[in-house]
């Protein structure tokens, strides 16, 4: 047990090259993870690990899983040894009483996670496991789950959830076909519109009313064509208190049709 609670983060992953690159979203992933205090162990829920049922990485010694194509083959090489964290697993499965967890061995570490805790804690020395995201479930199932994590933050858990807030690759629009303009700032009107009723809805604590997202009007169906990227956000949320503030950073849109918005809850 701790003294006092760890925060929570959501963030907005976007690229994996954010993985290598030292650029503004990095360079504030990494000024985060030094101003927290240094978690026991991180649970991360990441837009990239969808199962049937809910899973928890329970193996010592999690892979470094490169599930992208198209980039450079230094980022292939890169890699991000932490250790994993059996007992955090546990923990999960033993609080989690809604449903059943699964414990997994087989999965590891998918760049939604390793690409930010490689930028904020480059040591590689805190445990780390992920928790998968149910895709048979609705947003407010995995707001309420969330919810039954929150004994993790008097135990020194940072849960961090990555994705991100606006995600349509779809509609991206890359200024001059130049991938070398991905990371300028550029949203569409529906994105900006999006953005602001997300933001309306975290700043007025109406977090059941973000996880029914489907009745927030057309923008925000273009920024969530598939929740996956968005859900992680809610996880976030759940955990938030009254006592709890919110603060953005890395609060921008790129290539039209995505946010980096991301979000320290303490």
């Amino acid at each position: 047990m701790t003294d006092k609670k760890m925060p929570v983060l959501f963030v907005g992953h976007g690229s994996p090259m954010n993985a290598i690159e030292d650029n503004e979203f990095s360079q504030g992933w990494y000024a985060v993870g030094k101003a927290l205090p240094k978690p026991k162990a991180i649970l991360c829920v990441s837009a990239h690990w969808e199962t049937w049922g809910t899973l928890v990485t329970a193996m010592e010694k999690p892979k470094t899983i490169h599930d992208f194509g198209g980039f450079p083959p230094e980022l292939y090489a890169a890699r991000y040894p932490a250790p994993g964290s059996p007992w955090l697993a546990k923990e999960v499965k033993k609080m989690v009483c809604s449903i059943e967890v699964g414990l997994d061995k087989d999965w590891g570490l998918d760049h939604g996670c390793w690409s930010v805790l490689k930028q904020m804690y480059p040591d590689a020395d805190i445990p780390v496991a992920q928790l998968s995201l149910d895709y048979t479930q609705q947003g407010l199932n995995h707001y309420n789950l969330a919810k039954e994590l929150a004994p993790l933050r008097d135990q020194g858990v940072l849960i961090l959830g990555s994705g991100n807030m606006v995600h349509n690759l779809r509609r991206v629009v890359i200024p001059n076909n130049d991938f070398s303009n991905f990371n300028q700032p550029f949203a569409l009107e529906w994105a900006k519109q999006a953005d602001g009723i997300f933001k309306k809805l975290i700043n007025a604590g109406s977090f059941e009313a973000l996880a029914d997202y489907h009745s927030l009007g057309e923008a925000v169906q273009l920024a969530v064509p598939t929740p996956e990227h968005y859900f992680p956000m809610l996880y976030a949320l759940a955990l938030k208190t009254e006592e709890d503030t919110i603060t953005y950073f890395n609060n921008k849109p790129l290539a039209g049709s995505l946010t980096m918005t991301s979000l320290l809850i303490q």
